[in-house]
């Protein structure tokens, strides 16, 4: 991840930020078109959990400057979606349903550039997350 990806990724959830709530709502309806058999993991309010999703993302992308800060964070949001019963598979297809999410909420905004950069933070913050639900499961 270079600094230019971490400004990219920025500058854009600057974006995304403001339709916060459709994003979401875009989200959680491809993932669960991309893949039902997550659904039951997701219980209760769903409009909360997307803005706890937005929240959460938020949090990353202003603290991509500073990993030695996020790394924590990340990690323990790793140990607590193992819990849940989240599985290393699982992160894929929540990626590919961030990338589209991005995709549409950007528009013309979501270059190549952009995806890359996405996609490069995502893989960081993915195989943090599980290599912290390894560390439980160990």
């Amino acid at each position: 991840m270079t600094p230019q990806q971490i400004q990219l990724v920025q500058q854009s959830y600057s974006k995304i930020v403001r339709i916060a709530d459709q994003a979401a709502g875009l989200f959680y309806t491809r993932l669960f078109e991309t893949a039902p058999y997550v659904r039951p993991l997701f219980k209760g309010d769903m409009h909360e959990q997307g803005r706890k999703l937005m929240s959460v993302i938020g949090v990353a992308v202003v603290a991509l400057d500073n990993l030695p800060e996020l790394v924590p964070i990340v990690r323990d949001l790793g140990r607590r979606h193992a819990s849940y019963g989240v599985k290393d598979d699982h992160y894929d297809v929540v990626g590919e349903a961030l990338l589209w999410t991005l995709e549409k909420g950007l528009g013309e905004s979501f270059t190549d550039d952009v995806k890359e950069a996405w996609t490069s933070v995502y893989i960081l913050l993915a195989n943090t997350m599980k290599g912290a639900a390894q560390d439980v499961a160990a």
